[in-house]
């Protein structure tokens, strides 16, 4: 009982239904010395349904801090499905974390706001959400003159209200015959007339993809729309500190996957991290705020596609903003490692994540030499086209770095192998993390969850 990493699999052997085996069961577990919490998420899968056992994992789980607990917090609603009661520990513990920081508590009612839409178990996210709402209005207002719990809740509900607020000006713009700039004119005509309400709110609304920001309104002049079939609002926010921040807006289209695999992204960023290897991600935030609509962070940057037909080639577009006739290439040492080390960093997580459909209209480099992916439609293993790479790197990107024979081609394969390795000694959380969407409505999830599963595991090598 002192290797702590065997419990689970104890646990796995036990024959439930033998009432006096479950006994013993339970009382070795809690003599067992502590596990881990990767350990304790794979006892709230839907492998154990002992409620005790469940219970136990939730004790772990209160060890974890408020930044690593918001990293599996998504993982952890859909985990809800798998309790046998509405009113479980795992309910109650998320609740009560959420009361103490309003960035867990935004991002938990809008988790559970969008499984609502789920018939089989809309009933316990409900009563989470109930759940939520009753202790939340309890909370009295400290003596620092922070907002009472009321106060906090509304801040919250305001988030919905804006939602619909801009589902409305998209409806509206829909509308409108003609090309994008036509498009772009009745936005910012709505925002600066009939909606005006939405350039100067009343009150700040802690924003839905970074609540600890308060957003006051829109800047109408600093308002566009991308050129696409379902026409994305891109919209710049004033802060109550004075700056803006860049968000984009999407109705009629699902992006719970997207939203997983940013998750995944960003954990894996972390990780990485925790090993002193920062290979320069961007893990930009995404909030599903409905089944087809939700939020996304604007991150400036230029696709690969644009880059290569106005430029020539991925170097020539990093000269002009970071020349420097002594480094690699004409560009700054600095800008060719933060290339290097970012398209790395996405080639081992989208590989470890069989992430399809890679073109050069997904892949987006920022100004700096940070390059990253968007748009994850096709994820564990599944690619519209056949025979796809493992690897998702492209001819241009090798180029950049000066060939398949160069020194930091060289320099790529060693960053690659490092972040694999790394992540690969997280292979246990990470496949864990999965097996809680295993009931999820995520598509590439929901058709075949165990296949999923193992496609990660094949990937990690865990299995020949």
């Amino acid at each position: 009982m002192s290797e702590k990493r065997a419990l689970t699999k104890f646990l796995r052997c036990v024959e439930w239904s033998d009432v006096q085996e479950a006994k013993q069961a339970l009382e070795l577990m809690n003599r067992w010395q502590m596990i881990d919490v990767s350990d304790a998420l794979e006892l709230l899968s839907p492998v154990f349904e002992s409620e005790e056992v469940r219970a136990y994992a939730v004790n772990v789980l209160e060890r974890a801090d408020d930044e690593e607990l918001q990293c599996y917090l998504l993982l952890l609603v859909q985990a809800l499905r798998f309790e046998r009661s509405d009113k479980s520990r795992l309910s109650q513990f998320l609740v009560q974390r959420s009361l103490k920081n309003i960035e867990l508590a935004s991002f938990l009612r809008w988790f559970v706001n969008v499984e609502l839409c789920d018939p089989t178990y809309a009933k316990r996210f409900y009563c989470t959400y109930e759940m939520l709402e009753e202790n939340m209005v309890k909370l009295v207002a400290g003596p620092n003159d922070e907002e009472d719990g009321l106060k906090l809740w509304q801040s919250l509900v305001r988030q919905t209200e804006l939602m619909a607020q801009l589902c409305s000006v998209m409806r509206e713009v829909g509308y409108v015959r003609g090309n994008t700039q036509k498009k772009i004119e009745k936005l910012r005509q709505l925002l600066s007339g009939l909606l005006s309400e939405l350039t100067y709110f009343d009150e700040p609304i802690r924003s839905p993809l970074a609540p600890g920001i308060l957003i006051t309104g829109i800047v109408p002049s600093e308002s566009s729309i991308f050129k696409s079939a379902l026409h994305p609002l891109r919209l710049t926010f004033r802060t109550l500190s004075g700056g803006n921040c860049q968000v984009i807006f999407k109705k009629g289209d699902d992006i719970r996957q997207d939203q997983l695999v940013v998750q995944m992204v960003s954990l894996m960023d972390r990780l990485l991290k925790l090993e002193n290897l920062d290979l320069q991600l961007t893990p930009y935030k995404v909030l599903a705020t409905g089944q087809d609509e939700g939020m996304l962070e604007f991150i400036p940057s230029r696709s690969l596609a644009q880059i290569l037909s106005e430029h020539r080639s991925i170097i020539s577009y990093l000269q002009k903003f970071h020349p420097d006739e002594h480094g690699p290439f004409g560009v700054t040492s600095t800008c060719l490692e933060t290339f290097i080390k970012s398209c790395a960093g996405y080639s081992v997580i989208t590989y470890v994540l069989g992430i399809g459909d890679r073109h050069l209209d997904n892949l987006l480099l920022r100004d700096d030499g940070r390059l990253f992916h968007v748009d994850f439609g096709f994820i564990l293993g599944r690619d519209p086209k056949p025979f796809p790479p493992p690897m998702k790197l492209c001819k241009e990107m090798v180029e950049a770095m000066g060939g398949a024979e160069s020194q930091y081609y060289t320099r790529f394969k060693s960053y690659c192998c490092e972040a694999y390795n790394i992540l690969r000694k997280s292979s246990n959380l990470i496949l864990n993390l999965f097996h809680l969407m295993a009931g999820s409505n995520i598509l590439d999830m929901a058709s075949d969850p165990e296949k999923g599963i193992l496609k990660v595991n094949s990937f990690m090598f865990l299995v020949w």
